[in-house]
């Protein structure tokens, strides 16, 4: 099918090679349940259900009373990666300079300028898996290969060093990886993550993406970043930004930290693509920044309090979920492949992870995201950012329907 549509299709070979994001497709799938009247509890969406803290809402609306409504620098208004730089000395304790930030449209359009100004056609790229769902699709658009070295959920998904090791070869030029992990919840400890740079650090030629947006949702204590050791810090671009720790999903900021070289190539390819980010959304990031990190903390005890309760349900209610404990973000990432082979009231089979996605959205109006996205076919990922109550609901939903299957 798909070939013939390419043999015919007007649309260009990148277009028609790149698959749709299963998160965005799969919320879009329960709005339209939703739509035809039914109660979906979506489950799906990476987004904190908690409003924007209101100290950054009145910053945006002071920015746009005082004329902040033109055109923005392109790699961000310079008090913006001031904030920034403030930022990552203070929770991070790295040091760098408003020239090695470069502000985005969101994160993931940082990853996007770093991957598209760093890889070259047949360049591999290695991806702890399970991975956040655009990362290949993103090397692929830059004609990379992706290479996925792969967790197990007896060891809370977390690879190796040996794993990582063993991927390396003469064309690897990149390593990304996120910490804490979407979809996993994984988090790296800094001895894990000095493991691996040492691993790199014999391999002179390969960079890495430290994808750092969930760095406020962690239930460790502790967060560790790979740009922290100095030996391999030139060869790190740490990507963050505002949308989970801030619940700020919609105002779309995110950013780099990099080496100069790398962040004037990303400045240079944002520049043909969106230039600056929104000026308001910038002043409320500034903002957000000053503001500290109160409302996040916040947020990640309430989060933890969910990740209690749906492991505790799920425990308890629903056998054949095979589960670990995740140490940060808001997703647990269920291995489900007891349920594969198992057929539905109607008759249909269960013979994977997308199947029974499916057969939950449509049944117990849950949506929940396939675990092929993520590299886990066995998996189903669900998101715990909602409430309390929608959480036990959905449970007990999943449970019923889970109940159908013979």
């Amino acid at each position: 099918m798909q070939s013939t549509e390419q043999e015919t299709s007007f649309l260009s070979d990148r277009i028609l090679a790149l698959a749709e994001s299963q998160t965005i497709a799969m919320a879009k799938k329960a709005r339209e349940l939703a739509a035809q009247g039914h109660d979906v509890i979506n489950l799906s969406f990476g987004e904190p259900d908690f409003q924007t803290p209101q100290y950054i809402k009145d910053a945006a609306k002071k920015a746009l009373d005082d004329g902040f409504t033109f055109y923005t620098p392109v790699p961000g208004y310079l008090d913006l990666r001031q904030e920034i730089v403030a930022k990552l000395k203070r929770d991070n304790n790295l040091d760098y300079k408003p020239e090695n930030i470069v502000v985005s449209t969101g994160a993931k359009q940082s990853i996007a300028n770093v991957v598209m100004s760093l890889v070259n056609p047949g360049d591999e790229v290695i991806i702890f898996s399970p991975y956040w769902v655009s990362y290949e699709e993103v090397v692929k658009l830059a004609e990379g290969i992706p290479v996925q070295v792969k967790g197990n959920i007896e060891h809370n998904f977390v690879i190796t060093p040996q794993q990582l090791e063993d991927a390396i070869t003469s064309n690897t030029k990149l390593v990304m990886y996120s910490s804490p992990c979407n979809p996993t919840g994984s988090v790296f400890s800094k001895d894990e993550l000095l493991a691996f740079a040492r691993v790199l650090e014999k391999h002179p030629n390969i960079y890495v993406l430290a994808d750092e947006i969930y760095e406020y949702i962690n239930f460790t204590g502790e967060h560790a970043s790979m740009a922290s050791f100095d030996f391999i810090k030139d060869r790190v671009v740490t990507v963050n930004g505002f949308s989970k720790g801030y619940a700020m999903t919609g105002w779309r900021v995110g950013y780099i930290a990099a080496n100069k070289e790398i962040a004037a190539a990303c400045d240079k390819m944002q520049s043909q693509i969106t230039s600056g980010t929104c000026s308001i959304a910038q002043k409320a990031a500034v903002a957000a920044l000053k503001g500290g990190k109160a409302s996040a903390d916040e947020m990640a005890a309430a989060y933890l309090r969910r990740r209690d309760l749906v492991l505790d349900i799920m425990k308890r209610d629903i056998p054949g979920f095979k589960t670990y404990v995740p140490q940060g973000a808001f997703y647990i990432f269920p291995e489900v492949s007891s349920y594969f082979g198992k057929t539905t009231p109607d008759g249909n089979v269960i013979n994977n992870s997308f199947d029974l996605s499916m057969f939950l959205l449509n049944d117990a109006y849950v949506a929940a995201v396939s675990g092929e996205a993520f590299g886990a076919e066995e998996c189903i990922r669900f998101s715990f950012a909602a409430s309390d109550a929608k959480l036990e609901e959905a449970m007990a939903r999943i449970k019923e329907s889970l109940a159908k299957l013979k």
